[in-house]
């Protein structure tokens, strides 16, 4: 099956995902734009583009997805004590250009460079300040040591990446995240691929009937972005 290839000048244009090519992680179509209009649309299909430095840009919508369901996420003793002992803060949307570029910087096993071009860096932006796109942070004292960031409709977070520069960082931000959308009834955090890091999390492989009935109930029901629950995650004690 050929792939299809996005007009730039209709942003609302995918193909249907059960066309996505499984055996190419889910590859659906080549080209198109960054746009908003078009990143909104594709994200609340459960689409997203992933492509390197050079290349045009791809679309993906793998199946299985990997999702983390709030109040799932598995934290060791470890990490526990690291929250209540270690000082470190957790906060969102106050530093978005620095954690996407940390996450662009981050050596990655198996991996040669970085899906996060500056093109993406400037669309996400973008998306930022129109209030789509968010960040949490971690932070030690006045450092950004780790965090993650994604997109949010609805209920439903898209998790495009995340970063560490101290021990367990990225998995407090994810806690954090987790914790702060547990309220919110239905909120599912997409986090596209497996990975053995991501399963010991707590996330897990959903068939794509499942994704696309839980994408649909998360952006049915809108939640407020939970800026104020990820701050208070810090001062919370066992």
């Amino acid at each position: 099956m050929g792939l299809a290839h996005l007009p730039l000048d209709r942003t609302d244009q995918f193909p249907p995902i059960e066309c996505a090519r499984q055996d190419l992680n889910g590859l659906l179509a080549i080209g198109g734009d960054l746009s908003p209009q078009r990143l909104v649309g594709a994200y609340t299909r459960g689409i997203f583009p992933w492509f390197s430095k050079g290349e045009p840009i791809a679309w993906y919508a793998p199946a299985p997805r990997m999702v983390l369901f709030p109040g799932q996420f598995a934290a060791t003793r470890s990490l526990a004590k690291r929250r209540r002992n270690s000082g470190l803060i957790v906060g969102c949307d106050r530093a978005f250009l620095p954690v996407i570029h940390a996450c662009s910087t981050m050596p990655r096993n198996g991996q040669n460079g970085t899906w996060i071009t500056r093109e993406m860096m400037v669309a996400y932006c973008r998306m930022h300040r129109l209030g789509y796109a968010h960040s949490v942070e971690v932070w030690q004292g006045r450092t950004l040591v780790g965090g993650l960031y994604g997109l949010y409709f609805g209920r439903m977070f898209f998790g495009e990446s995340m970063f560490s520069h101290v021990p367990d960082a990225s998995k407090l931000a994810l806690w954090a995240l987790s914790e702060a959308l547990e309220p919110a009834v239905g909120a599912v955090i997409d986090c596209q691929l497996h990975t053995e890091h991501l399963q010991s999390l707590g996330a897990r492989l959903i068939d794509r009937s499942e994704f696309d009935r839980q994408r649909r109930t998360a952006l049915a029901q809108p939640a407020p972005w939970p800026a104020d629950a990820l701050r208070d995650f810090s001062a919370k004690r066992f």
